[in-house]
């Protein structure tokens, strides 16, 4: 990767001019890659994505810059072992990255849930194309160990919730995201749309 990278992958948008308002890499997804130390453990000084649109944002730029750890830290914790790494690797290499449109994003679906419908433009022999999704977040609430008695033991993050990956929970069965409802009443709703 380029040490100096103008503008940021996700503040590029093909079906725009680009505008000089434009982030630069560093200003904008940089500190939220950086959240991941190079074993791809967090590091607890990083930026945590405050929204389901900026955490959208920060994964296609780690697409187009082939940050296959950031790919699986930010998908739900209980899908992260499903996820082939060298698979997400290979295509983010192979695919020509071309920008990121979010068409809309609706922060609040239910408690916990939010969606962010986007085109990710890329480049092929037959010209730009665009892959147009509906992706599904939760907002994970984790219990983090705090020494500080004034500190919170919460930490809350958002996290991309895979429809590719193929699990085995019954509706009835507690959520994968760990909210204690029921699948069916919780992320289950957005796996199945």
């Amino acid at each position: 990767m380029p040490l100096s990278i103008k503008n940021c992958p996700c503040q590029i948008n093909p079906s725009l001019a680009i505008s000089s308002n434009a982030l630069a890499y560093k200003d904008c997804c940089q500190p939220y890659h950086d959240s991941l130390d190079e074993d791809g453990t967090d590091n607890s000084a990083g930026a945590q994505a405050e929204s389901a649109e900026r955490l959208m944002r920060t994964r296609y730029s780690a697409f187009a810059l082939v940050k296959a750890d950031y790919i699986v830290k930010t998908t739900v914790p209980a899908q992260q072992a499903l996820l082939d790494i060298n698979d997400i690797k290979i295509w983010a290499k192979e695919t020509d990255w071309a920008g990121l449109e979010i068409v809309q994003h609706t922060p609040k679906l239910g408690k916990r849930h939010a969606q962010v419908e986007f085109k990710a433009y890329y480049n092929t022999e037959d010209g730009l194309q665009a892959h147009h999704e509906l992706s599904s977040f939760v907002k994970v609430t984790d219990r983090v160990k705090v020494t500080d008695k004034s500190a919170s033991g919460d930490k809350e993050r958002w996290y991309f919730l895979d429809p590719t990956v193929s699990m085995s929970v019954g509706q009835k069965q507690p959520c994968i995201c760990g909210s204690g409802e029921k699948f069916k009443r919780c992320c289950g709703v957005c796996l199945a749309n």
